[in-house]
This record gives C-alpha cells, sequence and structure tokens, in this order.
C-alpha cells in the first residue's frame, strides 16, 4: 500500500489515496499503520475517497481501529494532499465525512499548500446532538455544568463539531496527568459514544491554552475540532472574544465563531512528513 504520513500541529496521520488503492478491512489497517513501533506511527488512518457530494470524501479511523467523525486537523492534510499531489487545482474544495460536508479554502505558495482555513460549519450545542447526558433532561445546553470524575468535581461546556467535545477549564493544563484521568473521562456514563475532552486555561481574551484527550487514540500533540470546541465553549462561557487563538502542544490554530452566520472557522498549517509504501500481507486488510 502507498501511503503519505502528514500531520497538522503534529496531529499524525497515514494517508491514503482511495481513488486508485483499495482497503477492504480500514479498522485493522488503521491499527497497524498506527503502532509506532511495528507500524508507520500515527494517531489514525485517512483514506481519501471520491464522492458524489463532495470533491472528495475523508474516511477517518482512530489509531484503536473505531471510526471518527471528523478531524480538524486531518481534514486540512486532505486539502493540501490533494492540491499538492494533482487531484485538483481548486484552490476552494469541498470534503465529505460522517460530520457532514466541509468547505476549505487553500492558500498556496509555491506551488504548495501552506496553510487551510476550513469552514467547520455550525456547533451542535443540544445534549442529545453531542451526546452528552444532561443531568436536567430538560437542559437545552451543558455549559458549566457539574462533572464528577474519579470524585473530584470538573465544570465542563459540551459542543459538537461533527464529533463530540466536553471541554473542562482548569488552573495548570501542563501539570495535568492525563495519562490517569483521560480515560475516566472519555468512558464516563454521561458521555454514551465516549467524547473527546479538552482541558483549557484562559490567557486573555484572545488566547487559549489546551490539551486534548482523544477517544480511541489518547493524548495527542494537536486536535483542530478539539480547538473550535475550545473556542466556541469560551465563547459561551464569557470568557473570550469571537475570534480566538488556540495553544496547542503541537502548535496554534486560529479559530472564529461568525455567531451571525453561525459558522465556525479554523485557520492552520498542514505538512507532508515524507511519502512510502507499507506490506500489509501479515494483517486481513
Amino acid at each position: 500500500m502507498e501511503f503519505t504520513k502528514m500531520q497538522g500541529l503534529g496531529n499524525d496521520y497515514v494517508y491514503v489515496n482511495c481513488l486508485k488503492e483499495t482497503i477492504k478491512n480500514p479498522a485493522e489497517v488503521s491499527k497497524f499503520v498506527s503502532d509506532r513501533h511495528f507500524g508507520i506511527g500515527s494517531d489514525g488512518l485517512i483514506m481519501i475517497c471520491p464522492s458524489k457530494v463532495a470533491d472528495f470524501e475523508m474516511r477517518m479511523y482512530n489509531a484503536d481501529g473505531s471510526r471518527g467523525e471528523m478531524c480538524g486537523n486531518g481534514i486540512r492534510c486532505v486539502a493540501k494532499y490533494v492540491y499538492d499531489y494533482g487531484l485538483t487545482d481548486k484552490t476552494s474544495i469541498s470534503v465529505e465525512t460522517l460530520g457532514g460536508i466541509k468547505y476549505l479554502d487553500l492558500t498556496v505558495e509555491d506551488g504548495k499548500v501552506s496553510l487551510v482555513k476550513v469552514d467547520m460549519g455550525s456547533p451542535r450545542l443540544a445534549p442529545s446532538q453531542i451526546p452528552i447526558v444532561p443531568e436536567n433532561p430538560e437542559d437545552t445546553r451543558i455549559i458549566d455544568a457539574p462533572l464528577e470524575v474519579e470524585g473530584k468535581i470538573y465544570y465542563m461546556t459540551g459542543v459538537s463539531m461533527g464529533n463530540p467535545h466536553t471541554v473542562v477549564y482548569v488552573d495548570d493544563v501542563k501539570g495535568l496527568d492525563l495519562l490517569k484521568i483521560g480515560p475516566s473521562f472519555e468512558n464516563h456514563k454521561r458521555f454514551p459514544e465516549r467524547i473527546n475532552t479538552e482541558f483549557a486555561h484562559v490567557l486573555d481574551r484572545k488566547t487559549v491554552e489546551m490539551r486534548v484527550w482523544e477517544r480511541g487514540s489518547g493524548e495527542t500533540l494537536a486536535c483542530g475540532t478539539g480547538a473550535c470546541a475550545v473556542a466556541v465553549a469560551s465563547i459561551l462561557n464569557g470568557l473570550t472574544e469571537d475570534r480566538v487563538t488556540v495553544k496547542l502542544l503541537g502548535g496554534d490554530l486560529l479559530i472564529e465563531w461568525d455567531k451571525e452566520a453561525d459558522k465556525v472557522y479554523m485557520t492552520g498549517p498542514a505538512k507532508v512528513v515524507f511519502d512510502g509504501e507499507i506490506d500489509l500481507t501479515d494483517i486481513d486488510v
């Protein structure tokens, strides 16, 4: 199988051009290639496929083989791949995902894509749309709501950006033991489809820093949909302006929530790490 390893702010995936490659068992392939000792090493597998409703389709699988709805860093790399590798000459494209069709604008320098702005669509805030089980069945949003994890009360704000997120504000993101508490959030009974958890700290009205525990992958260096969720949550809680720089371990993303249009825009880089090919004969594909 031919592949390209790419990363957006250190959120790395193995990309496969499925306009010419066929993967019959992507869940097993994702687990195999994601292994950083016996495989290629990545946060998962992203297949670039033809689409009947958009320019391309992105099919995303996490490192544990589970299907993911959407990945903000991943979709920026899809945009770079299809332009840089000659699958399109357009600088505005649409990409079908399980989280809906996304629209992307490409900034091209010297014939290569350097930045990608993604129309991430409208944030979904109703508990049933995230999904989060509300304490009060009449709650229409989960904003600064208490959540008990391992005997400690946290306060969460729930947002779906095509995949489920809960944002928790902490005083110190760097000192968190995510390996210990991340799985407890991910598998909490309040989250029927598991959850991506962002631990955030507001630096000022225009800047927030965060770390993320992604369901199915653990802590990653960056999460684009998570950065969008943090920006939306920070605005909902009155902590920031509508245009926010979100600082992740892998770098910065610029997030803007246009409330009038009810759309979230994410701008950030995408990079090619290397091209290669890998023998899949030892696994059931």
